[in-house]
């Protein structure tokens, strides 16, 4: 299958891009509204549709793509081969289907959401990142780039009160989610609760936290909870964790965005475990 830009399907005689299945019908972005779960959801930018087409786990349904990012896309493929054939579709046309406020580069990927991992998935992990109620998909996308970065075996977040798979969560983890396992849990506190039953060690991220996490007695396996923008740990959470800890700001400001938190606390737990 190549993907010279002479091979890509181009515009019908009305103006409109060809549905994968053939036929020729006109390319109307869906409805901005709230995506239900399980529903196909777009996916932008050129590094996360790379990652996307090259995640085994992902199905992918649709790309459209200006010539151009088709280009610069194959060149990341071997052979310069894309594994979708790409729908021509104009940077106008990407605004609309994603709004315009969306960072494109001129690629979208329709995709189905990933299939949610169990817990047979964790067997064997030593480093778990837990994610109590986070909800800005912003936060999260960062938080999942760096556990992509510290070799986290794998992410836990809640079915309710957390930020769901979309296209601004994935260009904000920029590829990392296709690259790192995620898990959706009922019950947090249960599968908590259930991991400690496994050995392993519970420990929670908390600005008055007793022990610095540096100075935390540490040991693999270890399962890290960050708590909500603002509302930090939930009561049930805290009193789970057998450690909690905080990370020391000698400046001004004492504390972190969740993200950046994320960052410097799985820095300094995968130091430690692996020491």
């Amino acid at each position: 299958m190549s993907n010279d830009p002479s091979s890509i399907r181009s515009r019908p005689p009305g103006g409109y891009p060809p549905r994968h299945d053939g036929a020729q019908r006109p390319f109307r972005p869906r409805p901005k509204r709230e995506r239900e779960a399980g529903e196909a959801l777009w996916l932008y930018g050129l590094h996360t549709v790379e990652s996307a087409l090259k995640n085994p786990r992902r199905k992918a349904l649709r790309l459209l793509a200006t010539r151009n990012a088709v280009q610069r896309l194959a060149e990341r493929f071997e052979g310069g081969v894309l594994p979708l054939v790409a729908e021509e579709a104009s940077p106008y046309v990407l605004d609309r289907l994603l709004g315009s406020e969306a960072v494109h580069q001129g690629c979208a990927l329709e995709v189905e959401p990933l299939r949610v991992l169990t817990a047979v998935d964790l067997v064997g992990a030593r480093l778990v990142l837990a994610l109590d109620q986070i909800t800005d998909p912003h936060n999260v996308g960062a938080i999942l780039r760096s556990a992509t970065a510290f070799a986290v075996d794998a992410v836990l977040t809640t079915t309710r009160h957390s930020a769901a798979e979309s296209g601004v969560l994935a260009k904000s983890a920029s590829g990392a989610l296709d690259l790192q396992p995620v898990t959706t849990v009922r019950n947090l506190g249960d599968t908590l609760e259930a991991l400690k039953a496994e050995g392993f060690q519970i420990v929670g991220l908390d600005s008055e936290g007793p022990t610095p996490l540096d100075a935390a007695p540490l040991k693999a396996p270890v399962c890290l909870v960050l708590g909500a923008e603002g509302k930090g740990l939930r009561q049930r959470t805290r009193e789970i964790c057998d450690v909690l800890a905080r990370l020391d700001m000698p400046g001004a400001i004492k504390s972190l965005n969740v993200s950046n938190a994320a960052a410097l606390s799985l820095y300094v737990v995968r130091k430690t475990i692996d020491s």
